[in-house]
């Protein structure tokens, strides 16, 4: 019986050590996070069309109020999570302009039949993950220039950096990484501010692109 015991023993160890041994191989060869980079906010400025429009119609949706402002833990579960809201609202939405859709150059919506443009992709996608239980503070609404037009994404504020989720790509990357020209986003502090990115640029007068 000691002899038994003595190899199950000799055993477990053997077996936790090549557990061990796993764990930080498979640490190793993780894909490690490029290095950290934010957005650099300056001036407040005006506050887009389109969201003021979104808040007057969706009554209840931006009286959060001031807020501490608040970063997303980078833990590899959570990144996950978000390339995966990301990826699913990308696949479940029909992209559209607003003038195909509802006849007007530009609306901010959640596009509760399927469709939409590149702010309804955006809204939504800050909608799920505000229902997952990510904070406010770090869910921003965004305004870009691709190329020429205006473009709405949302900037994911995290401790490895301001991540972007696009409707346009399926791959969640850094901001300077996009190739965008930011022009402005929400202050974390306070939703119904809105904060200039870099240098000053004109806006463009409307989000486009479906």
């Amino acid at each position: 019986m000691t002899d038994w015991m003595a190899k199950s023993r000799q055993a477990a160890k053997l077996v936790s050590s090549a557990a061990v041994a796993f764990l930080l191989l498979s640490q190793a060869h993780a894909s490690p996070l490029p290095p950290a980079s934010f957005e650099p906010v300056g001036e407040v400025t005006r506050v887009p069309f389109g969201w003021a429009d979104f808040c007057r119609r969706y009554q209840g949706e931006c009286d959060a109020g001031p807020m501490q402002p608040l970063d997303i833990v980078a833990a590899a579960k959570t990144m996950k999570e978000l390339q995966r809201v990301n990826r699913w609202v990308n696949s479940h939405i029909q992209p559209i302009t607003d003038m195909e859709h509802q006849g007007v150059i530009s609306q901010w919506d959640y596009p509760t039949d399927g469709k939409g443009d590149c702010d309804e992709f955006a809204l939504l996608k800050r909608k799920i993950l505000l229902e997952e239980g990510f904070p406010r503070q770090a869910l921003l609404m965004t305004i870009v220039k691709a190329g020429n037009e205006g473009h709405a994404i949302l900037t994911v504020k995290t401790t490895a950096g301001d991540y972007i989720l696009d409707n346009l790509t399926d791959e969640m990357k850094l901001w300077d990484r996009t190739g965008y020209r930011f022009v402005k986003r929400q202050a974390q502090g306070d939703q119904n501010v809105w904060l200039q990115i870099g240098e000053p640029t004109p806006a463009p007068e409307y989000t486009s692109r479906p």
